[in-house]
């Protein structure tokens, strides 16, 4: 039988056995937060530790945090306050007219929700990056200058390349021209230290379920003061800022998550890099015509994006699960699209290159024998592959 390799981690994460026993021991905490009985209120008070502890986590204030059903929600929910016109919404309309900067390799939830808003008539402006998949700051600051903009959406961390912007300098850059800037941090928090306050952000998000807690759960960071306008509207739940019954276990599970990240996140990097280095190397060392995607420096570092000439990432990914082995060609939210990765393609690269491409990403129960396994396997696949090829082999000679 094959062994179980599984470095898919920028997908989702496996539950921590902390966050586990949490879950069990928490089963029978039922009650609604909202109700004023002893089990309503039970659950409550957890709820608000959870929120204390997962605020001061980023160096929020626990009233600058709302719970949310994902993260794909909470970024959702940061386009719909600066893009609502509605006369009575919550936001005052303080940001209804402006346009909106987003970077070109978001996440497909930021560039669906930024291509709503421009079917609606908002103006929308896509930055482009360089190789490395870094956004060019003077292209930022020459289109805030000239437009007025109501809101800057950059990524922490890509999801694709593990590619790291600066997004201090975003931020200043998006005040300096009075527009709010929100950062998606779902592939950063959890990974590298976030100080909300230090970054100077008004908005931004992140979700359990990457940093080894429970799916279905998500949070928002909203800066004190911040013009805002729900996505869900009904009860008086997050302080009247999401409507619905809170996943109460969710919650709870999310806050044993960041607890243990506060715990073993430091540490856990030195290893895990230095099993990315050594799958790197193996990976240059035993295979021809290979382009790594992203600067090593400038990239998370459980992540490596990988391209393979003549060789069909699909089909990369096929034969590494045969041998027991998961990895991704990209975003597991577009996974099912045949089309090339836009991050790829956004960054320079080719189409051939950009289908023949692995995201390969790392965490905690990764070990040295499943990088020893991977870097025995994937040789021979790839020349397995090349050798079905009829275009390397032309382009070989």
């Amino acid at each position: 039988m094959n062994k179980k390799v599984y470095l898919d981690y920028n997908a989702t994460t496996p539950l921590h056995p902390e966050v586990k026993k949490t879950i069990i021991e928490n089963l029978d905490s039922f009650g609604n937060a909202s109700s004023m009985h002893s089990y309503g209120r039970e659950v409550r008070e957890k709820l608000e530790k959870a929120r204390s502890d997962i605020a001061t986590f980023i160096n929020a204030e626990s009233e600058e945090l709302i719970f949310v059903g994902s993260g794909s929600e909470a970024n959702n929910t940061v386009i719909n306050t600066v893009t609502c016109q509605l006369k009575n919404c919550k936001s005052g309309g303080a940001c209804s007219s402006g346009g909106l900067i987003i970077s070109s390799i978001e996440h497909p939830c930021i560039i669906e929700s930024a291509n709503c808003a421009e079917q609606r008539g908002r103006k929308v402006f896509r930055l482009p990056v360089n190789r490395d998949g870094i956004i060019d700051l003077e292209k930022l600051e020459n289109i805030l200058k000239t437009n007025r903009i109501s809101l800057v959406s950059v990524m922490t961390v890509n999801n694709e390349t593990g590619a790291i912007q600066d997004i201090k300098k975003i931020t200043e850059l998006a005040h300096k021209y009075n527009a709010l800037m929100h950062t998606d941090a779902i592939q950063a928090v959890g990974k590298m230290d976030i100080d909300v306050k230090e970054l100077g952000l008004d908005f931004l998000s992140f979700s359990a379920h990457k940093i080894y807690g429970p799916k279905g759960i998500g949070a928002l960071y909203i800066k004190k003061n911040t013009p805002f306008c729900p996505l869900i509207y009904g009860g008086h739940q997050e302080m009247g800022r999401r409507a619905g019954t809170e996943n109460s276990l969710g919650i709870i599970a999310f806050h044993t998550a960041v607890l243990m990240r506060k715990k073993e996140m430091k540490e856990e990097h030195d290893r895990i890099l230095k099993l990315r280095e050594q799958l790197r190397k193996s990976i240059s060392d035993n295979i021809s015509d290979v382009f790594f995607n992203g600067s090593p420096d400038k990239t998370m570092y459980n992540c490596i994006n990988v391209s393979f000439a003549g060789a069909e990432g699909e089909a990369i990914l096929l034969y590494l699960d045969l041998e027991g082995i998961a990895v991704s060609t990209g975003s597991a939210c577009s996974s099912q699209s045949l089309e090339p990765s836009h991050v790829l393609l956004a960054s320079g690269l080719d189409l051939e290159l950009a289908h023949g491409s692995l995201r390969i990403s790392l965490g905690r129960e990764t070990t040295q024998e499943d990088i020893e396994y991977v870097s025995e396997k994937l040789p021979g696949i790839i020349e397995k592959i090349r050798k079905m090829s009829t275009t390397y082999k032309r382009d070989k000679g």
